[in-house]
């Protein structure tokens, strides 16, 4: 999120159920283990890639500033005019909308085909709204390269007809296809205040904003009525409380503004539902409160079956809102957020929305000037978020992510972030419990071109304080992300801690690197986590700075395709390369961590490892046998073991007996190499090389010392470790 005004404020850049194409429909497969993720959607959606035409497909294609990129499933089908892309109807329907691109600057119309004949209506298609620049975000290009055009088709399709779009003068990209059956227009109810009777205009040409502050005026406590039609309002609504606003449903009545409601507070009980808002928002400037709804709605007030397409934000909430409940809403195509809780957001429940192609985070919660708490992102739908994330929480307290789908995120974005990223003060970190629970998320994760890294599909960052909050991840399902699954990271550079962290019940599929990225000090806990089809290596742990602090991974038990390390913090994995050979040159011990049956005063076993052969190991004195373990990471053929004391002359020449033992698992260990004595001399550079049987291969590696001729214990100041 990046979204802001004048009472927004500028912020700079930092899906369980599993989704599965089946006979070219979009459907959700819910995991037995819990609720299927996402939102209960009137429609269902269907992949121009997956029906039939003569076309051409685009993608798959995760390159940001890609037109195939920001696709949802990352694919699409261009037409050239002339060319069709040919839909088989998975539900009864009588509506369509279609997410679609032209090129910059062109303008057209789809022709609609309906079981071979063609309609009288066809289906504007514009690049007005898209080829977004945003030069001040760090990390951005040309970007929302998509939109939504829609109609109702004037009769009821069945499953199994055939419904086509063709284009007609411009080249169209056609990405998806929503049918639904919309309900009939809704009657005005008894008592209500309409628009109309005050002076609206419903064929949209006249200017309706004095009429609909009438009518909330002599509303008070009661209903303002919307009726069918297309009403423009100039300049936003003030002073809204106590009166609820209702639309014969979004397919009906539709509000022309970019600017409806704009005030910082309100009484409250303000009920807004069933209507369209539709804006004229063709860049993004955040100095304008471009917004559906810009403040404060007041406690006790809701939003619900509502569309909100071409504004800036949805809904920009700020001031008391407690309690509100925004539900059963579609948001599409805005140049920023679709809804951000700008702090003091108290007991807000946002449920069962769908969201698609944002600018910037589809939903966040920041916690600025006050903590957002105990409020709820629950069952919410999101595709395409196309700068930052599906769900951001900055900060707060007792905060719960459910339940919800997240699908192709794009640049600078995860599907999920847990983070301290605070971007102004004063600003309140996460506290108490934060719950991520049954959340599903499909290629979800981007590169992160001001990282130049990658962010997983589920982040926890670190960025500006330590968490440490509570963060309980439970049920979530991952599949396909072009990186890894689940990040640790400080992103603004400063080693931060991560804390607290509990990864319980997940299943991760197709990653395309890692299943764990861990780049800050501190700790998870995982159970029950499983993978399959991992692309490089199950763990990369590389904290940043270098000497900022281990990040620990505790395994509860039930984990399994994940085991490996990522051997080299000197490169990043690319997706599906899996772990590279060792350089034979490299010692691949260096730096890990090691630990030991016993130490003496301040020789710790991580001076065995620390690269400087003047420091040193040294056991528990007189109490043989005794034992130095290193981790080294990941299963290596390893071939040579250098053991080194310290070159100077002090210490003299002697003869340790050494045995090499190794281990895959860290458990069960086996003898590579029995007890020998190995001669060490200052003459000689005081090292002994022990050589091990071709076909060695281990992951931890263990010298148990059993005699010291100089000295009463073992001693080591270098254990290198090479493959070669």
């Amino acid at each position: 999120m990046h979204s802001s005004t004048a009472g927004q404020l500028r912020r700079l850049p930092a899906i369980g159920a599993v989704v599965a194409l089946a006979a070219g429909m979009l459907v959700t497969l819910a995991p037995a283990a819990h609720a299927a993720a996402g939102a209960s959607l009137p429609f269902t959606s269907v992949e121009a890639e997956t029906a039939s035409g003569n076309g051409t497909r685009i993608g798959p294609d995760y390159t940001q500033g890609t037109l195939a990129s920001e696709a949802s499933g990352r694919q699409a089908v261009r037409l050239a005019p002339g060319q069709r892309v040919e839909f088989t109807v998975p539900r009864t329907a009588n509506a369509l909308n279609l997410a679609y691109s032209v090129p910059d600057g062109q303008s057209g119309a789809l022709a609609v085909y309906v079981n071979g004949s063609r309609l009288t209506r066809t289906l504007p298609v514009t690049a007005k709204y898209s080829y977004v620049d945003t030069g001040w975000i760090t990390g951005s290009k040309t970007h929302h390269f998509f939109d939504n055009t829609r109609m109702l088709l004037g009769r009821t399709v069945q499953a199994g007809d055939k419904v086509a779009v063709e284009a007609t003068g411009a080249q169209v990209t056609v990405d998806v296809a929503d049918f639904e059956q919309a309900p009939a227009a809704a009657a005005q109810p008894a008592g209500s205040v309409s628009v109309v009777a005050k002076g609206a205009d419903p064929s949209g040409n006249g200017d309706s904003t004095q009429a609909f502050r009438d009518a909330i005026a002599a509303a008070q406590g009661g209903t303002v009525w919307i009726p069918p039609g297309d009403y423009r309002i100039t300049s936003s609504l003030g002073g809204v409380q106590n009166v609820t606003l209702q639309g014969a449903g979004h397919w009906y009545s539709v509000v022309h503004t970019s600017r409806f409601i704009d005030q910082p507070s309100s009484a409250g009980n303000v009920h807004i539902k069933d209507f369209a808002v539709v804006g004229e928002v063709t860049e993004r400037v955040d100095s304008s409160p471009d917004n559906f709804v810009n403040g404060s709605l007041g406690p006790g007030s809701s939003v619900s079956g509502m569309w909100l397409q071409h504004l800036k934000v949805g809904l920009w909430l700020t001031g008391n809102n407690d309690n509100l409940v925004v539900e059963n809403n579609r948001i599409l195509d805005t140049t920023a957020d679709g809804l951000n809780l700008n702090g003091n957001a108290r007991g807000v429940r946002v449920r069962n929305n769908f969201l698609r192609n944002q600018g910037d985070d589809a939903l966040a919660m920041w916690s600025l000037y006050a903590p957002d708490t105990d409020s709820s992102f629950e069952h919410n739908t999101i595709s395409q978020p196309n700068l930052a994330n599906g769900i951001a929480v900055y900060g707060g307290t007792d905060i719960a992510v459910r339940d919800n789908l997240v699908s192709d995120t794009n640049a600078l974005g995860s599907g999920i972030a847990i983070s301290n990223q605070k971007f102004l003060d004063p600003f309140h970190p996460l506290a108490g419990t934060i719950t991520v629970a049954g959340n599903t998320l499909v290629r979800a994760g981007a590169m992160n071109p001001n990282w130049n890294h990658p962010m997983g599909a589920l982040r926890v960052d670190s960025y500006d304080s330590a968490v440490n909050a509570t963060v309980n991840i439970t049920d979530t399902t991952i599949t396909d992300s072009p990186y890894s699954a689940f990040e640790f990271v400080s992103g603004g550079g400063q080693g931060y801690p991560v804390r607290n962290v509990n990864v319980t019940g997940a299943t991760v599929r197709g990653t395309g690197t890692v299943v764990v990225q861990a780049e800050a000090q501190g700790a998870a806990v995982f159970k029950n986590v499983t993978a399959v089809q991992v692309g490089a290596a199950g763990v990369y742990n590389c904290p940043f700075p270098a000497n900022s602090g281990s990040f620990t991974l505790t395994d509860d038990g039930g984990n399994s395709g994940w085991s490996s390390t990522w051997s080299d913090c000197s490169t990043w994995p690319r997706p599906g390369q899996g772990n590279p050979e060792p350089d034979p040159n490299r010692n691949l011990a260096k730096g890990r961590p090691a630990t030991a049956t016993g130490s003496q005063d301040v020789y710790t076993p991580g001076k065995a490892v620390d690269g400087d052969a003047n420091s040193y190991w040294e056991s528990a004195n007189n109490a043989f046998p005794q034992s130095w373990t290193v981790d080294l990471g990941a299963s290596y053929g390893v071939r040579r073991v250098v053991l080194k004391l310290p070159p100077s002359a002090a210490w003299g020449a002697r003869t340790q007996t050494v045995a090499v033992l190794g281990s895959t698992d860290g458990t069960t260990y086996t003898t590579v190499a029995g007890a020998q004595g190995y001669r060490f001399d200052p003459a000689t550079g005081n090292t002994a090389t022990v050589s091990l049987p071709d076909g060695t291969n281990l992951r931890h590696l263990r010298l148990t010392v059993t005699a010291n001729t100089g000295w009463p214990a073992g001693q080591f100041s270098e254990v290198e470790v090479y493959s070669s």
